[in-house]
């Protein structure tokens, strides 16, 4: 992995923990927060793999400092590695160069399938601590309704962020050899000319 790559991992599981910590709000068994910015970033920008990483080590940061090392701990970090390496999937499979509405589906689509395997890892918490389940479903709408809000502004926002940070991290060889070779033109008429041509054709100047 390449030091700016590595670096910049690092840096979003730092942020990933930092936002866990004060940008979040928990209300009983409905959690909002805006964790999950820094897990869609690096998907988006690196892939699967990097996703998984950041979701799952922010998470395990976040699980330790919050709550310490528990029985259910590991079943805690499952849901934001989940949603790394589904967006970093979605985001190869693209080449990386997602449209308004795939970045939107893909973030909605997780927004969901993170929230399902909260509400599974909550009862599955409540039954080996051994409190009551019941309250696990009582606010599973509301919880829903705020992970795809959440979602829909990530989602509108990720384009923005990406732009910057792509040409940072992506290496300049690598962001050359994709735009592919300049056209050549006529520096008088600035007509279109061959690679070869010792004359342009439209205006007659010779090279």
């Amino acid at each position: 992995m390449k030091p700016k790559r590595l670096v910049t991992n690092a840096m979003l599981i730092a942020m990933y923990v930092v936002l866990s910590l004060v940008a979040t709000i928990n209300a009983g068994n409905m959690k909002f927060t805006l964790d999950s910015l820094p897990i869609i970033v690096g998907a988006a920008l690196f892939g699967p793999v990097d996703g998984m990483l950041i979701g799952l080590l922010g998470s395990f940061t976040n699980q330790l400092i919050t709550w310490g090392l528990g029985p259910t701990t590991l079943l805690w970090i499952i849901p934001a590695g989940v949603r790394g390496l589904l967006i970093g999937l979605f985001a190869k499979h693209h080449n990386f160069d997602m449209s308004f509405k795939q970045t939107q589906f893909i973030t909605i689509s997780t927004a969901l399938v993170v929230t399902a395997l909260n509400t599974a890892v909550l009862y599955a918490d409540a039954w080996i601590m051994g409190y009551h389940y019941a309250a696990v479903f009582i606010d599973l709408v509301l919880r829903i309704t705020a992970g795809i809000i959440i979602a829909f502004i990530f989602g509108a926002i990720l384009p923005h962020i990406l732009k910057p940070l792509k040409r940072i991290v992506v290496s300049p060889k690598a962001a050359k050899k994709k735009e592919g070779p300049k056209e050549r033109r006529c520096p008088y008429c600035k007509a279109p000319i061959s690679e070869d041509a010792e004359k342009c054709e439209y205006c007659g100047t010779k090279f």
